[in-house]
């Protein structure tokens, strides 16, 4: 695949690494945060899965389907990754 050729400004080099390096502080900043919120996250998660195998979800209207709990998969061992 070739591309096409092109040059930039060193202004607009100098704008390119600013913006870059701001991202990557936004970004590392988001991660710290959801790190944070991960012991959180984890009750929240337990909590869940109680709750469908107690009480139930909605299948349609009034009616209730409980989860087995063979149905429940396992915790995987890597981090819980959440998407934004």
């Amino acid at each position: 695949m070739k591309f096409i050729a092109h040059k930039r400004s060193a202004a607009v080099e100098q704008w390119l690494r600013k913006e870059i390096a701001e991202q990557k502080k936004r970004y590392k900043k988001i991660v710290a945060e959801q790190d944070a919120l991960s012991p959180k996250r984890d009750k929240w998660v337990a909590e869940f899965l109680h709750r469908i195998q107690t009480r139930g979800y909605h299948v349609h209207f009034n009616q209730m389907r409980k989860i087995a709990p063979e149905e429940i998969p396992s915790k995987p061992k890597r981090k819980f990754k959440v998407v934004f």
